[in-house]
């Protein structure tokens, strides 16, 4: 893969094609003069390239946000597999470029942020947790749907969320037979498990959540803190989670952790509590994948 300075690109901009690899809102702010915009995170970027440049003979630069970013390089890597010849990557960006003082084009208004604010409430319809159960030969996985929550931001800070688990929802996915697969749900629900006709929902409330302040988006930028009950047992539990604006109006919310089932009395199978389960045994913990749509209220 070829890379070029600013100063060769200079020279080479008015006899190739200047690709600008971010996405249109970005290209619509500030984007070198004479660019065209195909977003090297889309999956149509070398479907749009090759509309645009059908020619895979033609010279063509490569550039996007500068620094420690790979959109450039990622773009010229692509087209360079797909077959075009004269590709080079101006690594240096939109970050460089404005070092220098050049001009560029477009509305110059950087796309306006989310910013959080209020109180927001869960959309039960598409917020969802996922399940797996283990033993030692096999696994299960399934789902759980919420039957309420909600979130507090101010000043763009989390500072209180509480989500509730309809326990009676609770399904299977992996098991195609459907005896089976009634099976196993029965023997969740019943007392060797969760419990659901005494204890028919399950709650966690955060009672502070700790920003991340070496997150990037996409990973965890906050640990929350807070109780979880289950089969009406409650319990300190912490666990890194995303929370993020989709826009102003909307938050979503991710998180994967272990909860170990038998601090809330669900027994069965467990290795610390029973000798020679031998092929009985089943794990500990539970993984839960949780995914959370709020809305403002």
């Amino acid at each position: 893969m070829n890379t070029i300075s600013i100063s060769e690109l200079q020279a080479q901009k008015d006899s190739a094609t200047l690709i600008h690899v971010l996405p249109e809102e970005h290209f619509e702010c500030a984007h070198l003069p004479g660019a065209i915009n195909a977003c090297v995170y889309e999956t149509v970027f070398i479907s749009k390239v090759t509309e645009l440049i059908p020619d895979k003979n033609s010279a063509i630069i490569v550039y996007g946000a500068g620094g420690d970013s790979l959109d450039a390089i990622t773009a010229a890597e692509k087209l360079t597999k797909t077959g075009y010849t004269h590709v080079s990557a101006f690594t240096g960006g939109l970050a460089e470029w404005r070092q220098h003082q050049l001009p560029l084009e477009g509305t110059h208004a950087e796309p306006a942020a989310a910013a959080p604010q209020g109180h927001y409430q869960i959309d039960t319809a598409t917020s969802l947790v996922r399940w797996t159960g283990r033993n030692l030969f096999n696994h299960h996985h399934g789902t759980l749907r919420l039957s309420g929550g909600q979130i507090e931001i101010q000043n763009g800070i989390l500072q209180s969320a509480r989500f509730t688990l309809d326990m009676n929802s609770i399904a299977c996915e992996d098991l195609a037979d459907n005896v089976f697969n009634a099976m196993l749900i029965r023997h969740l629900r019943d007392d060797d498990f969760f419990a659901v006709d005494r204890f028919p929902t399950a709650e966690f409330i955060c009672t502070g959540a700790t920003p991340l302040s070496a997150c990037t988006p996409g990973t965890p930028n906050y640990t929350l803190h807070g109780t979880m009950t289950l089969r009406g047992v409650t319990k300190p539990l912490s666990f890194p989670a995303v929370i993020a604006a989709a826009d102003s109006d909307h938050l979503t919310g991710q998180a994967q952790f272990e909860l170990d089932r038998t601090q809330f009395g669900s027994h069965y199978g467990s290795g610390k509590l029973f000798a020679f389960l031998g092929k009985h045994v089943v794990n500990d913990h539970i993984h839960l994948h949780i995914k959370l749509h709020a809305k403002r209220a």
